[in-house]
């Protein structure tokens, strides 16, 4: 009888040796492996250790074969894994797909007794699931599985419909392995035939799984309730959000965005104006996603905005003020941008910088300059600091209206506010005196850049340039064209375009001529532009040959002509009787051949 605490060993013959006194072996001694624990219910306990080792040998760096070093390493030990152990042995090995398949492949084929079964292959369909692998892969699994006889269970059949596999393959596995649909399984389902979007069946199965008694999680419901929403499926939305609430599941912010943009979409205005009541009510905070829809939403009802934002008045804080203001002025609708921006200015006593940069933006885009310069005036009364580039959208706004009158005025308040103007400041002044005549204004900037820190720029002297030339004052444009290459300035293509327009118009064509050659000796490359002002110019002057002539070099040089050159090329048809034969834009077919 063995004696009760004595320790069993186990040993192997590990060597051989003939001797005259008799052959001599050496035997490797270890102990038996102890049993397998068990749980309470008698299942086997995952071997910790055991695991780590494993995966420690299969994630070797220095192994070239670590398959082989696993089953020496168990060889010796005489020990198997269980299916437990082989599955959390493939967790340790995430995210290394390609490994984990090895080793499920090689505990299928090399450890003496083991056979998977439905968890292990679970296990392996959740690491193909997480690298989003192909379904064709998660099939070659099953087909595996029902070749071994391994009845897959109601997980099974959850991954894979998960994985993208066809819902009609899945339900008929599930049929097969007797198994009962659970509240998940619904779930899947459903998630399955929104991302095909297959909107009424996956309305149909919801409806199916709420007879069954089974609910969805906010998730799945706010993606039911998108995809509804997408295919106008507008009763069937309104139905489900009833549902959700009946099932405890309290809808999220993102849940009444949804709703409030089909809402909008539907006309329904009330209705979303009732749910945006409910959503506030619920303390969901309205994001700018939410405020945006709300703009959306709205459409061509805004005049309800105070509506809305007096039920949102607890949230409205300076970001969400400016936010609805960027968004109104964007979107054209510059009076409710101006009604949201009052309302900020009397519930607030600082301001938000962009809300006024926005707000002053809307009202320079509207032409209404009067305005903008008294709320330029009125921002340091928020906190707000006036800075150059508000200044310079109020001077172009005022330069396009030619409203050069309050121009002046509203550079001395500027100067003496102490903002420093820029070289954008004064391009824009200098450009929009020179485009009313005043050239002495203009002049007298441009000499106050030259005289101060702010230098004058390649555009600067185009817009002298300009304001000189076409106000008479020629000779005094070519010396500044001349005074700016000296400088070291390299005239561009506008440069030249507006000093060839110069001479041409004061009949200087063969200046107007050598310009053009300079400017391509230099490298600078005319456009259409500056070839439609010297063919215009030749035309003027009778010079039909040489016009011509031009004509083809514009061609040669693959510019496309516009609808002024075909203007200049029919003044010249009727100057000459040559006739030309040019493309001309048709409606019809793009291009027709026409005569000139």
């Amino acid at each position: 009888m063995p004696r009760r605490l004595a320790t069993t060993y186990a040993g192997r013959i590990a060597a051989a040796t003939p001797s005259p006194s008799g052959p001599s072996i050496t035997v490797t001694v270890s102990p038996t492996p102890a049993p397998t624990p068990l749980d309470t219910r008698g299942y086997s306990l995952p071997r910790r250790h055991l695991i780590c080792a494993v995966a420690r040998i299969l994630r070797s760096p220095v192994s070239h074969t670590p398959l082989l070093d696993l089953d020496d390493y168990l060889r010796s030990l005489r020990l198997t894994l269980t299916t437990a152990e082989a599955s959390e042995v493939m967790k340790a090995l995430a995210p290394d797909t390609s490994l984990a398949l090895s080793f499920f492949r090689f505990a299928a084929t090399s450890l003496p007794g083991f056979r998977h079964d439905a968890f292990s292959y679970n296990r392996i369909l959740v690491l193909l699931f997480s690298n989003r692998a192909d379904p064709a892969e998660a099939m070659r699994l099953i087909a595996e599985m029902e070749r071994d006889g391994v009845p897959g269970n109601i997980s099974t059949v959850n991954l894979l419909v998960g994985m993208g596999v066809e819902v009609g393959r899945c339900l008929d596995l599930a049929s097969k392995w007797g198994l009962r649909l659970n509240g998940y399984t619904y779930k899947c389902l459903v998630q399955a035939h929104l991302r095909s979007r297959e909107v009424w069946k996956g309305f149909e199965v919801y409806e199916k799984m709420r007879r069954k008694g089974y609910k969805l999680d906010i998730f799945a419901y706010n993606m039911l309730l998108n995809a509804l929403a997408k295919a106008g499926m507008v009763d069937q939305a309104y139905q489900v959000f009833e549902d959700m609430k009946q099932n405890y599941c309290d809808p999220d912010a993102y849940t009444y965005t949804i709703l409030i943009r089909m809402s909008g979409k539907a006309g329904k205005t009330t209705k979303f104006v009732s749910l945006l009541e409910e959503m506030v009510s619920e303390g969901c905070v309205l994001n700018l996603i939410a405020y945006n829809t709300v703009i959306e939403a709205l459409g061509g009802q805004l005049h309800r905005l105070n509506e809305i934002l007096d039920i949102c008045s607890g949230c409205l804080n300076r970001p969400v003020y400016s936010y609805l203001i960027k968004a109104l002025c964007k979107s054209g609708h510059a009076s409710e941008a101006h009604s949201v921006f009052c309302r900020m200015w009397n519930s607030h006593e600082k301001g938000d910088r962009y809300a006024f940069v926005s707000m002053l933006e809307a009202l320079c885009n509207a032409e209404k300059t009067t305005e903008a310069i008294d709320l330029l005036h009125m921002m340091p009364e928020k906190g707000i600091t006036t800075d150059v580039g508000m200044y310079n959208m109020i001077f172009s706004a005022l330069g396009k209206l030619k409203q050069v009158s309050f121009m002046s005025s509203l550079y001395d308040t500027m100067r003496a506010n102490g903002v420093v103007p820029d070289v954008f400041t004064y391009n824009i002044m200098i450009s929009s005196f020179g485009r009313v005549g005043l050239v002495d204004k203009a002049s007298e900037l441009f000499e106050e850049m030259e005289d101060g820190s702010c230098k004058p720029d390649v555009v600067t002297y185009n817009s002298m340039i300009n304001c000189l030339g076409k106000n008479g004052d020629l000779d005094e444009a070519h010396m500044l064209f001349k005074d700016m290459q000296e400088k070291g300035y390299d005239p561009d293509v506008f440069t030249y375009s507006i000093l060839i327009e110069c001479f041409g118009k004061s009949n200087k064509v063969d200046m107007a001529c050598s310009l053009f050659d300079e400017m391509v000796a230099q490298g600078c490359i005319p456009n259409i532009v500056t070839y439609n002002i010297l063919l215009d110019c030749l035309e003027r002057r009778g010079k039909t040959t040489e016009a011509h002539k031009f004509y083809e070099t514009l061609k040669q040089q693959g510019l496309t002509p516009d609808s002024i050159t075909y203007s200049i090329l029919e003044r010249l048809e009727s100057r000459s009787q040559r006739t030309v034969r040019i493309r001309k834009p048709s409606r019809n077919t793009g291009w027709v051949i026409s005569p000139v």
